[in-house]
């Protein structure tokens, strides 16, 4: 009769996902993963073909975890891309190692509108959101505000960022407004 497995899969996914959370990805090594995990490093090599799979699994859980957080984030903007780039701004400040293996990777698995976009499109409803307050070009809105956006964020997560959700959101929404014109 074959043994029952104690260390699943998705047990070490999940352990891998809180490392990459807490320390960053690149502190995900099959002894560091098998340490936390308390176990030996075969689960880990039974469960996934090589140490990329295990990786890939890992930025796929946080893929969706920014998809959850920007789900549950309050959409209290009416101005296009600030419920975005606010729900962003602070993913940053809260989920620093998280941000950084998403949106300033050392290797880029998928790009930015697709990580945005996500499955419920994001952008897309943004776009609309533009147009539909006549906006001729949201293409061009959205690239203008989000190099603004993105600054504030990569400076939330190194820290050097103290403005409050309210300035921010004031910042964002004026920033909106000057390129709607």
């Amino acid at each position: 009769m074959a043994r029952k497995e104690s260390i699943t899969k998705q047990m070490i996914l999940d352990v891998a996902f809180r490392m990459a959370r807490e320390e960053g990805l690149q502190n995900i090594t099959a002894r560091h993963v098998a340490e936390r995990a308390n176990c030996s490093t075969q689960p880990i090599f039974r469960s996934f073909q090589n140490m990329d799979d295990l990786i890939e699994g890992v930025y796929e859980k946080a893929v969706a975890f920014f998809q959850e957080y920007y789900d549950a984030y309050p959409k209290l903007e009416k101005a296009p891309f600030c419920n975005l780039g606010m729900a962003y701004i602070a993913f940053a400040r809260e989920e620093r190692e998280l941000f950084r293996m998403l949106f300033v990777p050392e290797k880029q698995r998928k790009s930015l509108y697709e990580i945005l976009n996500g499955d419920s499109e994001n952008v897309k409803t943004e776009i609309q959101s533009a147009i539909e307050m006549g906006c001729e070009d949201p293409g061009a809105l959205f690239m203008k505000i989000w190099i603004f956006i993105h600054g504030a964020a990569c400076m939330s997560m190194t820290g050097d960022y103290d403005l409050s959700a309210i300035e921010t959101r004031a910042m964002l929404e004026s920033v909106c407004g000057s390129f709607l014109k």
